[in-house]
């Protein structure tokens, strides 16, 4: 049995890779702003917890590892999906708070977390594994998008640092961050809906829900939990699912 910890587990991707991996049989913590009902009716912990004020979460979970130890579980996981799109447009057009919670949601919250995450295993001598959920938008910057385009390449590159690091050290953790593809969330929904002279690639995202480009959530997870049990995990610490 895996213990694994995923962020933004309530809805969307983070839901459908929190309930495929307790369906499997993994004990499962979910971290979101809303409870999983299905986690928590499933036995499994369910946190709310907002990850814009990243540092009290990272706290409590380096606690609660501390007191699980390594017990019956075979390997320990961490995914990083928690993500925010602020409203479309040039920075200057969002409000403050807006931008700092994109920054700190995206990429705050992954490092403090990761860190928490190995500094509490690193003597069980168990597998370990991060998997941190990026998008294409952190290799190719796009117009109207700045904060969540700066969040995800941060994570990428934030990854490969930590991915060296690991390398170094006895029963180092393996590393990846991974663009999931195209997925039909909330996200989506915001992105198509916003105004076109705000947000210029509005007429693509739209089209990408016409033209049925969208995969579902339920789908991508499923081939994600697949690439996170390959034995070559890790072997490239930034990753794209549409080329495994």
């Amino acid at each position: 049995m895996k213990l694994c910890i995923v962020t933004g587990a309530s809805r969307g991707l983070g839901a459908a890779l929190a309930e495929q991996l307790m369906a499997r049989g993994d004990r499962v913590l979910g971290i979101a702003r809303r409870h999983n009902l299905a986690l928590a009716q499933g036995g499994q912990e369910s946190w709310t917890a907002d990850l814009a004020n990243p540092q009290p979460v990272a706290e409590r979970l380096q606690s609660w590892l501390h007191r699980q130890g390594p017990g019956a579980f075979s390997e320990l996981v961490l995914i990083n999906n928690a993500g925010v799109v602020t409203s479309p447009g040039p920075v200057q057009a969002v409000p403050l708070a807006q931008l700092s919670s994109a920054l700190r949601v995206g990429l705050e919250a992954t490092l403090l977390l990761s860190a928490a995450f190995l500094a509490a295993t690193e003597q069980w001598g168990r597998p370990r594994k991060i998997m941190n959920i990026s998008s294409g938008l952190g290799r190719r910057a796009m117009a109207a998008a700045a904060p969540y385009c700066a969040a995800k390449a941060g994570m990428d590159h934030l990854s490969r640092a930590m991915a060296m690091d690991e390398a170094l050290r006895p029963n180092g953790a393996r590393i990846v961050s991974i663009a999931p593809g195209i997925i039909d969330t909330d996200m989506q929904v915001q992105l198509r809906s916003a105004d076109p002279a705000a947000f210029p690639d509005q007429p693509r995202f739209a089209a990408f829900k016409a033209e049925g480009a969208l995969e579902s959530a339920q789908a991508v997870a499923t081939k994600l939990l697949r690439y996170l049990d390959r034995a070559d995990f890790g072997g490239e610490a930034v990753a794209d699912i549409r080329d495994a």
